[in-house]
């Protein structure tokens, strides 16, 4: 298959880690984890942080010596067993999945709030934002680069927004952290999966120019901003409203910021709700590219279908699988179920990047030693039904890669 172009510099790859991060983790998911650990959210925003932090700069080296479409699925390969590489590769399809389909309801969610409908039409919208990105995709990563620079911008100005008009209103009283070891654990598990865009930038690899260079700037670049303003977020959130009402907001109308804002001093919740629904947006869009060239990859490999080796393939696929999970409906079930399945994601690229010679290294081994420990620990701090699915999930996939590699070996020896 010949590669593919590379037409993405080093703004264009940052846009692209803010586009995939700033979404469904900053509108939605800080309530759904305030709802677990109270104000300690902030500090589980933190330590999610710290967590990220570590398996971005083993993403970032991974993807400079390897700069191809597929990110740890193809680092496994390279680096580890087979095995290990489709684990990766199968895991992050099933995790990002549902982070799209969760985006593509939190835009739902957000412009059914924003026109005083009830959530009945939720599935509907959602499915047609799907569709409408999935065209903008075919459409190729010049025309989706476009799109998602207008989008992330728009956002990061309705963030803004909502920390300056909300400043006035936080209260230390409500910012009282009562910490809870297996709650702080469980809310950075949840709000870790709200950092991972950055891996976006890696899985375009194929398509950066000068690689070696552009992806580890992109990719700290990307977290230094978005943690920044998550922190800032989280904390006039729940410092103005308190982790309950920000909670009840996300699970009644998957629409928190833009209800916090309406007790604001200043008219910003149309702000809010026009930026989150951009965000969405701008996560889903990324989603679709970044699953896209997995799929392309595994497919090259012959882990996947061969027909998905052509990007147009790839696309509608995981187009399709992105609608189908959206049509459950729920928030907190598909993200919650993409935090289990992202964390052995990136266990997977820490080993992969403690396997570096020296001369490959980046960074020091320090850094993949701590997100490798760090992503099992949160992995396993999920709760036992999403842990149970998550794994089964796994086993289903690996089990389908032995019987099609059982199959093609007996094609082979058929005269």
């Amino acid at each position: 298959m010949p590669p593919l172009k590379r037409e993405v510099g080093l703004v264009g790859a940052v846009m692209m880690g803010l586009g995939s991060i700033l979404g469904t983790g900053v509108f939605v998911s800080i309530g759904i984890a305030a709802g677990v650990a109270g104000p300690a959210v902030v500090l589980a925003i933190a330590l999610a942080a710290v967590v990220a932090t570590c398996n971005a700069l083993s993403s970032a080296q991974l993807a400079a010596n390897h700069p191809v479409s597929g990110g740890t699925y193809e680092y496994g390969y390279r680096w580890l067993t087979p095995t290990l590489g489709f684990s990766a590769g199968w895991m992050f399809l099933c995790a990002k999945s549902a982070s799209a389909a969760t985006a593509a309801l939190g835009f739902a969610g957000y412009l059914l709030n924003a026109a005083g409908q009830d959530t009945r039409w939720l599935v509907p919208v959602a499915l047609a934002a799907v569709a409408v990105l999935t065209g903008v995709v075919l459409a190729g990563v010049r025309a989706s680069n476009r799109v998602n620079i207008a989008i992330v911008s728009v956002t990061i100005a309705a963030l803004l927004a909502f920390v300056a008009a909300g400043a006035s209103r936080v209260s230390a009283e409500r910012l009282a952290m009562d910490l809870r070891p297996a709650s702080l654990l469980h809310a950075s598990a949840l709000m870790f999966v709200a950092f991972t865009g950055y891996g976006r930038i890696a899985t375009l690899g194929e398509e950066v120019r000068a690689p070696r260079v552009t992806i580890p700037r992109a990719i700290i670049a990307t977290l230094v901003v978005s943690m920044l303003l998550y922190i800032g977020v989280a904390v006039v959130a729940v410092g103005a409203a308190g982790a309950d009402q920000l909670q009840a907001a996300a699970t009644d109308k998957a629409a928190p910021l833009e209800v916090i804002a309406r007790g604001f001093p200043l008219p910003v919740s149309g702000v809010v709700a026009v930026g989150a629904m951009t965000a969405m947006l701008g996560v889903l869009l990324n989603l679709i590219l970044g699953l896209s060239r997995v799929v392309l990859a595994m497919a090259r490999r012959g882990d996947m279908p061969r027909p998905a080796a052509a990007l147009p393939v790839a696309v509608l696929a995981v187009g399709a699988l992105i609608a189908a999970l959206a049509s459950i409906g729920s928030i907190k079930a598909t993200w919650t179920f993409s935090a289990f399945t992202v964390l052995i994601y990136y266990s997977i690229t820490n080993l992969s990047a403690l396997r570096l010679r020296a001369d490959e290294r980046l960074y020091a081994r320090l850094f993949s030693w701590v997100g490798l420990i760090a992503c099992l620990v949160l992995a396993f701090a999920i709760p036992p039904k999403v842990l149970a699915a998550g794994l089964g999930v796994l086993a289903v996939g690996l089990a389908g890669r032995w019987v099609a590699g059982t199959l093609r070996k007996r094609r082979r020896k058929e005269p």
